[in-house]
């Protein structure tokens, strides 16, 4: 099987178009099969172009979707909406651009949510997104030699390891992830892939991580020192930052669409 695998759409459906064009993905072909390692909606303005073409992969069985945190932020929505609206433009879901794609996917506006928010929920929990889509993604998905998540795997945490900085977190693998909690796969959709990887050497012995969530280009700019985290789009080759980064045992694939507009694609054929 050819797996086309991307990571954090945000809501950009013809950016995603355009990469996966670029790519060769044909979706009639028997042998091609998308991964979306979590992050399918929020920033961009297009989900509800994304949400049909995401219908159409599934019906036709060519598409595999993994969660990711925003998906977990959607449903938080959904099920506080009453207390974000006290503080609906200061919500961490007005600035994630959670709650604009809700208002694409259902057609309200800011004001209608605000002042009618049952109405918002119940057309919101009868959205394909959170019907059909979300109930179909996976925590992670394996082949011989790939694993993909969106964050990281889960793993255990020891506290207080470093005597300069208390506060500091140590990570440590768990051979058992695989088996790890609902919670644990939440805090894990929120992990620095990229940081586990090459600070605390959290890998799958044999395999590559391919992760999405935490923008490509900071392991540019913090591991590797080459580029700058958030490059001025005016210099010359600033898009080289938002390129996957890779090294033994990981990918990392998001590169930060809102900013940069690009969609990165891997390309791997596994079994």
């Amino acid at each position: 099987m050819k797996y086309f695998v991307v990571a954090d759409v945000h809501g950009y459906y013809y950016e995603l178009i355009n990469a996966l064009n670029e790519k060769g993905f044909n979706p009639k072909d028997e042998n091609h099969k998308l991964i979306v390692c979590g992050d399918l909606m929020d920033r961009g303005p297009e989900a509800v172009q994304l949400q049909k073409y995401i219908l159409e992969l599934m019906e036709m069985d060519k598409v595999i979707l993994i969660k990711g945190n925003h998906e977990d932020l959607i449903l938080d929505l959904i099920i506080n909406i009453g207390f974000y609206t006290f503080r609906f433009r200061d919500s961490h879901h007005y600035s994630n651009g959670t709650i604009d794609t809700c208002e694409q996917l259902v057609k309200m506006s800011d004001y209608d949510v605000m002042h009618n928010p049952l109405k918002f929920v119940t057309k919101m929990v009868n959205t394909p997104f959170i019907k059909t889509i979300i109930p179909a993604m996976k925590n992670y998905f394996e082949t011989e030699h790939y694993i993909f998540v969106h964050g990281w795997i889960p793993c255990m945490v020891e506290k207080s390891v470093y005597p300069n900085n208390p506060k500091a977190t140590k990570y440590k693998y768990n051979a058992d992830w695989r088996s790890a909690s609902e919670e644990q796969w939440e805090e894990a959709r929120w992990f620095n892939g990229m940081e586990l990887a090459h600070k605390h050497n959290i890998k799958e012995p044999g395999k590559t991580i391919v992760c999405g969530h935490w923008h490509c280009s900071w392991g540019w700019a913090h591991i590797l020192q080459k580029y700058k985290e958030f490059p001025n789009k005016s210099r010359k080759n600033w898009e080289k930052a938002f390129e996957p980064y890779t090294e033994e045992g990981l990918v990392a694939l998001d590169a930060c669409t809102y900013y940069s507009g690009i969609i990165n694609v891997l390309v791997v054929e596994d079994d």
